[in-house]
């Protein structure tokens, strides 16, 4: 994504903060367009909503444990917002072609969420141990 013209503050710097405002963006024009798509028009609407504030919110914390708090929400959203465009499909409201664009801008946001969670996080991440 291209740098914003003018930032007045530094969460607007976060590309995943502005992957998060195109993706909001994006579903606000595809939802508008939909007929019928009921109860998970406002839910989507909600999740897509709480992704940006949820970024913007950790990345004013100091301490990573509050920082990785707001991150861990922003991701569950973005995960609650893949859920709801397969709802959609599910329920033939839209079809995949029509989700895809949503799915890749999540797909961009949950990755880069995951990231910045664990660099603000003390868990173990380390793939190499084995869970017995």
């Amino acid at each position: 994504m291209n740098n914003p013209p003018e930032c007045w503050f530094d969460h607007e710097r976060l590309e995943v903060y502005r992957e998060a405002i195109a993706f909001t963006a994006w579903l606000g024009a595809l939802l508008e367009g939909a007929v019928r798509v009921g109860e998970v028009k406002e839910h989507l609407d909600r999740a897509s909503t709480s992704i940006p504030l949820n970024i913007a919110e950790g990345n004013g914390k100091y301490a990573p444990r509050d920082r990785c708090r707001f991150f861990d929400i922003a991701h569950g959203s973005a995960l609650e917002c893949a859920a709801g465009l397969d709802v959609l499909v599910a329920k033939a409201k839209l079809t995949p072609e029509q989700t895809r664009p949503g799915k890749e801008h999540l797909q961009r946001i949950v990755r880069m969420l995951i990231g910045l969670i664990k660099v603000n996080s003390t868990r173990d991440y380390d793939k190499g141990k084995s869970v017995d």
